[in-house]
């Protein structure tokens, strides 16, 4: 089994958890595993079957896409770390209340 490390965005689907084990011979596998278990982590984690553009897995502190992607072996104990990217900040709204006045630098 493999240690996978769930970060603070994602931990809600799992219950709370910041470690689950998973089974699999390959990341993938693994990541599989999750998901059948935790189904609310698919739409967070893939893209059509395989981990998604936005989501940086690592194993052994290796990024996956310049190993074997989601097809590099895992050994028993390994450690995978889970990082979907985070999106956001301010809108345009929230930035701030001010009007700007006619004929300032910010009009």
């Amino acid at each position: 089994m493999a240690a996978v490390r769930i970060p603070p965005t994602l931990r809600a689907e799992v219950g709370g958890l910041r470690e689950l084990e998973a089974r699999g011979d390959t990341v993938g596998e693994v990541i599989d595993d999750l998901v059948d278990r935790y189904p609310a982590l698919e739409r967070q984690l893939l893209e059509d079957g395989e981990p998604a553009s936005f989501v940086n897995v690592y194993l052994g502190g290796e990024d996956i896409r310049t190993l074997d992607g989601p097809d590099t072996p895992v050994r028993d104990g390994q450690t995978i770390i889970l990082l979907p990217a985070m999106a956001g900040g301010a809108s345009p709204a929230g930035l701030g209340s001010r009007r700007a006045e006619p004929g300032s630098a910010e009009a």
